[in-house]
């Protein structure tokens, strides 16, 4: 089963800008319709180091639903826990500014209930002989607890991302079951209910310890976006990891890049520091290609000793 992969999927209309943006004006520019979601792009990422992760997720029952199974099946993801249900589709609008970031977005989150009752189907063929779970921490409540009954049931890591912290925050005991949270610092500064926009990697490296220590989190990375990514665990380790210094085109993916990259190193057996430098790896190779698609790369290429997946 490789990594088992579970969240929603999103189709992301993306604006960008020929000219100097106008906030509040018209801007003339170039409009992208792409396959995206935080969980739609981790299984992607995680499949192009040829690791062959299963998906477990919805679609709808239109032709993008198809497209986006299509994708998925050539870059090899396992997509046969996949669902096709009417709503099963999110939407993110996004606006870009000359930089490459978002200045302005608004998200239509799919219906993700129908995950609970495939849980009860089929829970245990999914995860017990998976590597690991990767898992939105904002799904349905129900499909979270199930997700983490059949992680301890079977023993499995478990690595959570967000895509909507609001929704996350009202589960933060869960973070206590969690091997591994990744978020970034808008979103921690949410769950600690406090501004972190204008620390430094030192400041937050710090912040985070603490924060970790007392709220009982195994282990936590917050990224900082091109300042790089802070990361701190129960059992006092915490460090730094600067980012690539790329051109960037577009971020947009970048931190799902990241996550998948500390779930690969966490789940085959590298150390906290590495696996974030994988992370730092990958999500450098996104933020500087056109469509935002990870290049391939052999596990062999981040130092793992994995065999690839037919």
């Amino acid at each position: 089963m490789g990594i088992v992969v579970l969240g929603a999927v999103f189709v992301d209309i993306k604006g960008y800008p020929l000219s100097a943006y106008i906030p509040g004006g018209r801007n003339a520019g170039r409009v992208d319709q792409v396959h995206g979601g935080v969980s739609r792009n981790i299984a992607e990422d995680i499949a192009n180091v040829e690791l062959r992760p299963t998906f477990v997720s919805l679609v709808d029952n239109t032709g993008i639903g198809t497209d986006v199974i299509d994708k998925l099946n050539n870059h090899k993801v396992n997509t046969d826990y996949i669902l096709r249900t009417p709503d099963g589709l999110g939407t993110w609008l996004a606006v870009f500014d000359n930089d490459g970031e978002v200045c302005a977005a608004i998200s239509k989150r799919p219906d993700t209930s129908p995950l609970t009752e495939l849980l009860e189907e089929k829970g245990d063929e999914i995860f017990k002989d998976c590597d690991s779970i990767s898992l939105e921490l904002d799904l349905e409540k129900e499909t979270v607890k199930q997700v983490l009954r059949y992680a301890k049931k079977y023993g499995k890591k478990v690595f959570s991302a967000v895509s909507n912290m609001s929704i996350a925050m009202e589960r933060r005991d869960f973070l206590q079951q969690i091997d591994c949270f990744v978020c970034n610092q808008q979103e921690a500064g949410l769950l600690f209910s406090d501004d972190y926009q204008d620390k430094t990697p030192a400041e937050m490296q710090a912040i985070l310890a603490r924060n970790v220590a007392s709220a009982n989190i195994p282990c936590m990375v917050v990224t900082m976006g091109g300042a790089g990514a802070v990361y701190a665990s129960a059992d006092g380790e915490s460090g730094f990891v600067p980012a690539k210094k790329v051109h960037v085109i577009d971020t947009t993916g970048a931190g799902d890049a990241f996550f998948a990259g500390v779930a690969i190193g966490l789940t085959y057996g590298k150390s906290l520091p590495d696996s974030c430098e994988i992370g730092s790896r990958l999500a450098a190779s996104v933020i500087c290609t056109l469509d935002n698609v990870c290049p391939r790369f052999l596990p062999k290429e981040f130092g793992l000793d994995v065999p690839v997946r037919d």
